[in-house]
């Protein structure tokens, strides 16, 4: 009888490494698809991003985080001078991580 109980105990013990096992396979599967569909596509659309910002030069359309579309007159480091409409006197120094779209200038002339 006693062999019978060392045996349950046993296979209670294995039973509970068992679920704790299970339990880390899973987080570790959750962890892996958070990175997967959140993080990663996060990372590629930022790299992206500042792709299309070191290209930025004087002359490129772009169309800003509000709406509005303008034409680069200068790039510095940090700021963009973009100008607004038709007015030559609407330039408006912005942040480029302002900007959300940009087309070349010379795409016009390619084409």
């Amino acid at each position: 009888m006693n062999n019978y109980i060392l045996l349950a105990e046993g296979a209670e013990a294995a039973s509970g490494t068992g679920s704790m096992i299970m339990i880390i396979a899973q987080v570790a599967i959750l962890g892996l698809l958070l990175y997967f569909m959140m993080i990663r596509p996060q990372k590629k659309q930022q790299r992206q991003m500042e792709a299309m910002l070191s290209t930025l030069e004087a002359g490129d359309s772009v169309l800003t985080t509000s709406g509005f579309y303008g034409v680069v007159i200068d790039v510095m480091d940090e700021v963009v001078i973009v100008e607004f409409g038709n007015n030559k006197n609407c330039r408006i120094p912005m942040k480029k991580s302002a900007i959300v779209e940009l087309e070349k200038a010379n795409a016009d002339k390619n084409a």
